[in-house]
């Protein structure tokens, strides 16, 4: 079981079983939703248990994604798009250490322009 939460606490998650090695988005919209690149975890939804849904605020960013964030404190916690059998979840959420690093960069191609991506990991410009 990992636990997690947003900065102020009224939002908190349980994941059972195995976090997948995560990913990072450099889209425009990822950038702007988290202040840099999003680093998430995919996961099915029936792995994830969410408390304090009331302080969920969603954001539809497309039609076919929508993002949570914490009303109370702002935190970008999760990323979902309702058709699919998963929803990603922040690392940076997690309360403690997840035992996995990120696996790959994706939508290089909208990366911001003040740094760069040296970690050696395979690079996409768009999802592979």
């Amino acid at each position: 079981m990992k636990n997690g939460s947003c900065m102020c606490g009224a939002v908190r998650f349980t994941v059972s079983g195995e976090l997948k090695p995560p990913d990072a988005c450099h889209c425009v919209q990822c950038r702007k939703f988290s202040g840099h690149y999003f680093v998430g975890t995919d996961l099915p939804r029936g792995a994830v248990s969410i408390t304090g849904m009331d302080h969920v605020t969603w954001y539809h960013s497309s039609a076919k994604v929508r993002r949570g964030f914490c009303s109370r404190c702002g935190s970008s916690m999760f990323f979902d798009p309702p058709a699919r059998d998963w929803i990603g979840i922040a690392m940076g959420a997690f309360d403690d250490p997840t035992g996995t690093h990120t696996e790959l960069h994706v939508f290089v191609a909208e990366k911001g322009d003040y740094y760069e991506i040296c970690d050696g990991l395979p690079q996409y410009l768009q999802t592979p």
